[in-house]
């Protein structure tokens, strides 16, 4: 009978104290946002999909904001502060007496890599598993450049990592870099830690240091590596860029071998929870926000906007159609061009097609509603809702001032304002007498050219 070699209990340090300055933002780097989330809640996703038990991030002084973001996610206990910054080895020496109880393995990571997931990153603790007492994460660069190298022994042996600035010419001709993700026993880890100096061009303590060190032990030191895309860091608003086109392409090809059909993927934009189901079909130019759901044969048609919303199977949206949160728009409905709803609940086989603003409410099922309705649903200090019955048609043009109720099967005539409650089944008219006025529109036309004339 063949036993299982347990899982190790598994920590994560993240480091996200650096200052991002070549991003020149008042936002702090790794709360800018790849597919509508902070960069540091990338980070924090991939090692909670790893399983690890404990958490540790790694802020400065400069960017409050910064350990805000993180502390409201996990916690005060997971928080350190590195004061002041001295390098990426004092970065991780911060978390020491966070991780003190911690027994067992500890992955470093980086808050500015937002394309680092759980699947890259799960060779080391393979390594680990297999002997290795250091594990690094390396990358084969196209343009090593300014990239710590990794010197190799045959088999991955790592025998250390040399920074871009400490290398002579021949390291500089190296291309496998190093990612600085690092995976090592809590207890080994925070010893060699204790032993790195700043003996280097900048004058600081380099997490590197440790795979030198620990090979001078005569300890297993290994590397596994990942694709280049995989650890790409970004330090700036191109790279920020760069980095969410590479995000938006995977998960478009993920929900295209899912099933989803997108004619032009390139034109689509997705949000980092975004979820559609195999059978949807996805026009050009459409934008998901955060928090948005599309149900099986669903169409969202192109220029179509949704965030915060769900879709009901065989829904149709759009073209143009705005869905903001709290949309809810169920089977076989229909949000058309320019109409945009908030926080409204859109029963089955309902229809606006048209020019509509539906905010803070409900529609019921197979009600029709009319082109340029307006639910009035704010009086400039609250808001209140509007309720359409099943089967009700609201006339074109009609203005329905909340908070109102139009009955099942009710119908309202086009450009009223509605203000009472419609019952079921009646008709609701509000717009003043028309009024004609023979020959008016003839004399008025003649005037005007005669004025014009004397002119």
């Amino acid at each position: 009978m063949t036993s299982l070699t347990p899982i190790r209990p598994r920590a994560a340090v993240i480091l996200a104290a650096g200052q991002g300055t070549r991003m020149k933002s008042p936002t702090p780097k790794v709360l800018h946002r790849i597919a509508g989330r902070a960069l540091l809640d990338h980070a924090i996703d991939a090692a909670e999909a790893l399983g690890c038990a404990r958490i540790i991030v790694v802020v400065g002084t400069h960017s409050p904001a910064v350990g805000v973001h993180a502390r409201k996610r996990l916690g005060d206990a997971s928080v350190v502060i590195q004061d002041p910054p001295q390098g990426t080895g004092h970065a991780v020496l911060a978390a020491r007496e966070a991780l003190a109880d911690f027994e067992g393995d500890v992955v470093v990571t980086f808050a500015d890599c937002p394309l680092l997931t759980a699947p890259v990153i799960t060779p080391l603790f393979d390594l680990r598993a297999s002997g290795a007492d250091v594990a690094v994460l390396g990358f084969e660069a196209a343009d090593p450049g300014a990239y710590g190298r990794l010197i190799l022994a045959p088999g991955h042996v790592l025998l250390r990592i040399v920074e871009a600035k400490d290398a002579d010419d021949a390291v500089r001709q190296v291309k496998h870099c190093n990612s600085g993700v690092l995976a090592a026993d809590r207890a080994l880890l925070f010893d060699i830690l204790s032993q790195v100096g700043n003996d280097n061009a900048n004058g600081e303590y380099y997490l590197t240091d440790v795979v030198g060190i620990a090979h001078g032990r005569e300890l297993s030191t290994r590397a596994t590596f990942a694709p280049e895309a995989s650890v790409q860091g970004v330090n700036s608003q191109a790279e920020l860029a760069a980095a969410e086109a590479v995000w938006q392409r995977r998960r478009r090809n993920a929900l295209m071998v899912e099933g989803v059909t997108m004619p032009a993927p390139d034109t689509v934009h997705l949000a980092w929870d975004t979820r559609i189901d195999a059978g949807v079909t996805v026009e050009p130019y459409v934008v998901f926000g955060p928090g948005v759901r599309v149900a099986t044969g669903a169409v969202i048609k192109a220029f179509s906007h949704l965030e915060g919303a769900t879709v009901g199977g065989g829904a149709l949206i759009g073209p143009y159609a705005r869905l903001r949160p709290g949309a809810d728009i169920g089977a076989d409905a229909h949000i058309g061009n320019f109409v945009e709803v908030k926080k409204v609940k859109v029963g089955a086989g309902a229809k606006a097609n048209h020019l509509s603003y539906l905010g803070d409410g409900t529609v019921g099922e197979k009600a029709n509603i009319g082109a340029g309705t307006i639910f009035c649903n704010y009086d400039g200090f609250d808001k209140f809702e509007t309720h359409v019955g099943a089967g009700a048609f609201i006339g074109s043009n009609s203005a329905l001032v909340a908070p109102v109720r139009i009955g099942d099967r009710a119908m309202t005539g086009s450009g009223s304002v509605i203000t009472r409650d419609v019952e079921a089944g009646a008709l609701a008219v509000s717009r003043a007498p028309q009024s004609d006025k023979p020959g008016w529109a003839d004399k008025f036309r003649a005037l005007k050219r005669a004025r014009k004339d004397k002119t």
